[in-house]
């Protein structure tokens, strides 16, 4: 069977670099998985995520006329289709594990980012008054 835009596929992880990982496909194949493919979460070390010989799903991206691959994980991921919203007590005992851990994610990495906002608006604002 040949590789196909949006199919979904088992790989294995042959090499880490600071941009992406590089997988072993089916048929002898490699493809390339960008580190902005690999979680919905901001990824600042591909390493947290991946680890060389490690089994992974992609889905292909695109294959150009040079045969290079591009590849994705986290769309090769499972969608959720319960909500991910914290309305209620009895739709939180609803949500998986896995949408529990991925927005209280989310959350995490928006306040993170506000407050460091807020912290780089401060020390610019110190640095003009000096």
């Amino acid at each position: 069977m040949a590789l196909a835009i949006g199919q979904i596929v088992d790989g294995e992880v042959t090499n880490i670099l600071k941009f992406g990982a590089f997988v072993n496909l089916p048929e002898g194949k490699s493809g390339l998985v960008h580190i902005s493919e690999v979680s919905d979460s901001y990824v600042e070390d591909i390493n947290e995520f991946l680890k060389r010989g490690q089994k992974i799903k992609v889905k292909i991206l695109s294959i150009d006329e040079k045969g290079k691959i591009d590849l994705s994980m986290k769309q090769a991921q499972k969608k959720s289709t319960k909500p991910v919203e914290f309305e209620t007590s009895k739709q939180n005992d609803e949500m998986s594990f896995e949408d529990k851990l991925s927005k209280f994610l989310k959350d995490s990495n928006e306040k993170f980012e506000q407050a460091r906002s807020r912290e780089n608006f401060k020390m610019a604002g110190q640095r003009r008054n000096k």
